[in-house]
């Protein structure tokens, strides 16, 4: 993000996503392999018109009326412009109307969007009969089916099946429940159907997940005043834990209830919890997994910040309680202290598959490097050097060899495309998409993926990016309703979209700053989406807060009307790109610390920095104290290497990219052999030229 905002590293862009590996291949093949080509023409779907926009914006405002609706009954969003009338008027809409929208759209995305919001409003209104009509037996919104409770229970129809659903409702989760479930649970515990022993599950499920409140308000409802008296009392030790845990009865509960309120403490204060679980771990006779619990929470948050006790804490976690983030940080505590010999031994501990990430593999490599083991690191750095990421990258570099990428763009008649393209469902996606309204957008592109094969996925995704839906991408290939392909990600065309190049060469031309570093940052920040807007009000393609667009504006003698301008790419872009070159004038020039800084802000840049001065870079990435800055920074320097090769056909050293250094040699991409996409051997790359669909988007 561009300019920095108070929480800003909390931010989690929807578009930093990891770029995963999936290469394994012990040698790289000195082919090179050329930027893939579309191979088949863009399909462009027909936009709504400016009368179906203007309808939508009188629906929106409760001003479509039925007239206005049979206007558009034709079109293929006929039934979503129904629904944005509906909805406008849902405490008045006779029951009737609504069942007749129901009928008409049943489970389709529209339906099922309306049926939700109409459940809610009958409810709202006590029609109840109306209610049971409408409900959908799969709805699994907790606080609908404890309004369908509230029906049956209004309609004489709590029954032994309302108490068997009640009571699994109850008991499926320890944090709080909608305010929906009060009146069914009340009556359910009227009735005697919340006995002690489902209350006591529910509070154990709540003092796992630390939640106080959950646990006061189940025990006000047990059966005995001792029982109530405990579970206040535990309630109160989860939100301020002391030593007079060590007189509690020495069960099973109390030492959850000890563990978790220490594990959470450990939090924001593990000193304190350290001296805490030295008193009562003891006196309540802790095991093995409570004691760990408590010590990696103590670890976790003393190592994240590099403490002076980290490697004290670290080596007190019991074996049983280290998991994949603790392994890690296991690594970065010793590299950050300098200890080589002790990074090598942390690695050496982490389980074989994780180990076995190229990123692991390759700080392996350097730490075998830096301990004196050159031909060990050279054989690692082999391995890791096959992988197509930022460490595989740093690996190709080590060894002066290519970096590996092994491109695929599967073969697809243009008329599998085009059938693709005329999907009732896609269609009314990207209509929506064109509406601005990307909720219902998603729900439609779900509805469309959930009838096609993994080719017409893929073809789906050319689709949506042939119209502007860069974000397909990402978020349409690779893992997909828990499916997971891999050889997605060799699928480089669509997942790095390039669009507004021209604009891109031309601001990068003129700050002085690599143009596969500013179509990185938009791949990161928006994924091409002139419309993106985050939590902290960045705006735009490169995701600039307002503020510092007006700053950067100004000095570039812009035109400027306010944050709505960021939305122009071509503002954005050429405001990005400056604010980039200012921030290289700030840091001495050094792409990695730039990038960390506008996504953690100056004040954990400037630590870092004053940490670890004099630290390699690629090391100084490793330690960075925040998960999302750690991983960002690694993310856009091999999102610029991928960048460079569409634009250029090879690239820069990631190494000397980090580095800001722009005149050294430039890379070609070359695809392992046992790897290979079974074609003909491509051609050397050719610079792209600029794209002819740039234009300006809003």
């Amino acid at each position: 993000m561009l300019g920095y905002s108070p929480g800003m590293h909390k931010h989690a862009a929807s578009c930093l996503v990891v770029l995963l590996c999936v290469l394994a291949a012990p040698r790289i093949a000195h082919a090179q392999a050329s930027a893939p080509r579309a191979a088949n023409p863009p399909v462009p779907v027909a936009v709504p018109s400016a009368a179906l926009r203007d309808a939508f914006d009188l629906a929106g405002r409760g001003l479509l009326d039925d007239a206005g609706l049979a206007a558009h009954a034709g079109q293929p969003l006929a039934g979503w412009l129904e629904y944005a009338a509906l909805r406008s008027r849902l405490d008045t809409l006779p029951p009737a109307r609504g069942a007749a929208f129901l009928s008409r759209q049943g489970r389709s995305p529209a339906g099922i969007a309306f049926r939700n919001d109409w459940l809610a409003a009958l409810a709202r209104r006590n029609e109840w009969t109306a209610f049971l009509a409408a409900w959908d037996p799969t709805i699994d919104d907790a606080g609908l089916r404890c309004l369908n409770a509230q029906a049956r229970m209004a309609l004489g129809q709590a029954d032994a099946t309302w108490t068997r659903d009640l009571q699994a409702a109850w008991g499926g989760s320890g944090t709080s429940l909608p305010a929906a479930c009060d009146a069914p649970f009340a009556l359910l515990a009227a009735q005697g159907g919340l006995p002690d022993d489902l209350r006591w599950a529910r509070f154990d499920l709540a003092a796992d997940a630390a939640q106080p409140g959950v646990m006061r308000a189940i025990a006000r409802g047990m059966a005995t005043p001792d029982a109530a008296a405990l579970g206040e009392q535990y309630a109160r030790y989860i939100e301020a834990p002391d030593a007079s845990a060590t007189a509690w009865p020495k069960d099973a509960r109390s030492r959850r209830v000890a563990a978790s309120a220490l594990a959470s403490l450990a939090r924001k204060d593990p000193d304190a919890a350290e001296r805490l679980l030295a008193q009562v771990g003891p006196a309540l006779g802790f095991d093995e997994g409570e004691r760990g619990r408590v010590l990696y929470q103590v670890a976790l948050w003393t190592v994240a910040s590099y403490l002076p006790d980290s490697a004290r804490r670290l080596a007190n976690v019991p074996a049983s309680a280290y998991d994949a983030s603790l392994h890690e940080w296991r690594v970065r505590e010793a590299i950050a202290r300098r200890d080589w010999a002790g990074a090598l031994a942390g690695l050496r501990r982490m389980p074989a598959g994780q180990r076995s990430d190229s990123r692991w593999t390759y700080l392996e490599a350097r730490m075998r490097e830096l301990t004196g083991d050159a031909a060990g690191a050279k054989a690692l750095f082999a391995q890791a050097a096959t992988k197509p990421d930022f460490h595989g990258f740093l690996a190709a570099d080590r060894l002066d060899q290519p970096y590996a990428l092994c491109p695929w763009l599967p073969d697809a008649a243009p008329a599998a495309k085009q059938a693709v393209a005329r999907d009732p469902s896609l269609v009314r996606a990207l209509q929506l998409v064109a509406l601005d309204r990307r909720g219902w957008a998603q729900r439609e592109w779900d509805d469309a993926l959930s009838r096609m094969t993994d080719e017409q996925r893929r073809l789906a995704v050319e689709v949506a990016q042939d119209n502007g839906w860069f974000d397909r991408g990402v978020f349409g290939l690779v893992n997909v309703g828990g499916k997971r392909l891999p050889e997605e990600q060799r699928l480089y065309l669509l997942r790095f979209p390039l669009h507004h190049d021209a604009t891109i060469r031309r601001e990068a031309a003129r700050q002085g700053i690599d143009p596969a570093w500013v179509a990185a940052e938009i791949r990161a920040e928006s994924v091409f989406d002139p419309k993106a807007r985050s939590s902290a009000d960045a705006r735009g393609l490169m995701q600039v807060v307002p503020a510092t667009g007006a700053e950067v504006a100004a000095r570039l003698g812009l035109p400027w009307t306010g944050g709505n301008d960021l939305y122009d790419a071509d503002t954005n872009i050429a405001i990005g790109t400056a604010y980039l070159r200012q921030l290289m004038d700030r840091y001495g020039g050094k792409p990695y610390q730039v990038i960390a800084g506008y996504n953690a802000g100056p004040a954990p840049l400037g630590r870092w920095m004053a940490q670890r001065a004099d630290m390699d870079p690629d090391l100084w990435i490793e330690t960075i104290s925040y998960k999302e800055t750690r991983e960002y920074v690694a993310r856009v320097l091999s999102f610029s290497t991928l960048y460079d090769w569409r634009l250029q056909g090879d690239a820069r050293r990631v190494s000397d990219r980090m580095l800001g250094i722009g005149d050294g040699p430039r890379k070609g991409f070359a695809c392992p052999a046992t790897d290979a996409v079974p074609a003909a051997t491509p051609a050397p790359a050719k610079p792209a030229k600029p794209s002819l669909r740039e234009r300006r988007r809003r």
